[in-house]
């Protein structure tokens, strides 16, 4: 099993910017790949970006295409999450994810994800 600590949230004006982290422990992280979901009050968790296992695919939901860039430090255990020019809709709760294989898609869904991290706010004001 591994534990996933997500970290670097916060408030942030509409256009600014915030850099996620997740680390990770006990289960050999880079292994596998990593995502990033989010859910806002009253939604569906929804995918935000996913990254294989060694970094060389990254896959994003359309809705942060070009704005969000998901890394990995394999050395370090860690995920990224560097999201830019953040819009009021961005604002929910971020989820750090392990998969259960080494790669996935950009259709990937929250069941293709064994492990969860327990969230960090994010909230952009307008």
């Amino acid at each position: 099993q591994v534990q996933l600590v997500e970290s670097g949230g916060g408030l942030v004006q509409a256009g600014g910017s915030l850099r996620l982290s997740c680390a990770a422990s006990g289960r050999t992280f880079s292994n596998y790949a990593m995502g990033w979901f989010r859910q806002a009050p009253g939604k569906e968790r929804e995918f935000v970006a996913a990254i294989s296992w060694r970094g060389r695919s990254t896959y994003y939901a359309d809705s942060v295409k070009g704005r969000f860039t998901i890394s990995r430090d394999n050395a370090k255990n860690t995920v990224y999450l560097q999201m830019n020019s953040l819009k009021p809709e961005d604002t929910a709760v971020y989820y750090c994810a392990q998969h259960r294989g080494p790669a996935t898609t950009a259709q990937a869904q929250p069941t293709e994800f064994g492990s969860w991290g327990q969230g960090t706010q994010v909230t952009v004001s307008s």
